[in-house]
């Protein structure tokens, strides 16, 4: 399986992500960055080429990881002095502990059983999970060859997946953690939504 090229190029990934979010891609990373605050310990999930970091957290001091199953992008982090770390969230390997565990826009890979990942973010983090997903995608448009193409774009390297969220099924999985959920709302634009988890001692069946 080959990893799709916006994997493997900080250029074309943020072009990528820029057609998608068109005027609120900043915004987008902005809505994440605002429940940080100053000084936190931040470990990102599928953190791509630390977008999130780079232009949204560097300047609030936080002490900063990041995770991905893209070597290429956790090799420029790594020269760039950011710290990051090759892993693929497939397997059972236990997360490192942070005060804020971040994931944005990639649980859909892990589809159509993700709550085992969401489990596992819950259990690392030491004060709250954030957690933004798209719930408007061209992977699920009714014109097949936008997206076939959608899919083809969106292979980190385990493999393409049709499968993706829209906001019911988005929200039912939020749902099963009850009253750990603190806070959900849509990001600027509308196509993610973020929800906000407390720390606490999960049990989920």
């Amino acid at each position: 399986m080959g990893v799709s090229l916006i994997y493997r190029n900080r250029i074309a990934y943020e072009f990528v992500m820029l057609a998608l979010y068109g005027r609120y891609y900043a915004d987008r990373y902005e809505a994440i960055a605002d429940l940080i605050p100053s000084g936190a310990e931040v470990l990102e999930l599928c953190c791509g080429p630390g977008v999130l970091y780079d232009r949204y957290l560097r300047n609030k001091n936080v002490r900063y990881r990041g995770l991905d199953i893209s070597k290429k992008f956790v090799s420029d982090l790594v020269r760039r002095g950011v710290a990051a770390d090759h892993w693929d969230l497939r397997t059972d390997r236990p997360l490192p502990h942070a005060e804020y565990v971040i994931m944005q826009a990639s649980l859909y890979h892990f589809l159509p059983n993700a709550a085992p990942v969401l489990d596992r973010m819950l259990e690392a983090a030491e004060k709250e999970v954030i957690l933004a997903e798209p719930i408007k995608n061209l992977a699920t448009s009714s014109v097949p060859m936008i997206a076939r193409l959608s899919r083809m774009l969106t292979d980190p390297g385990g493999g393409s997946s049709a499968n993706r969220f829209v906001e019911g099924t988005l929200d039912a999985l939020a749902a099963r953690y009850g009253s750990v959920l603190r806070q959900c709302f849509l990001a600027p634009g509308g196509r993610e939504k973020i929800y906000v988890f407390n720390k606490v001692a999960v049990a989920v069946t």
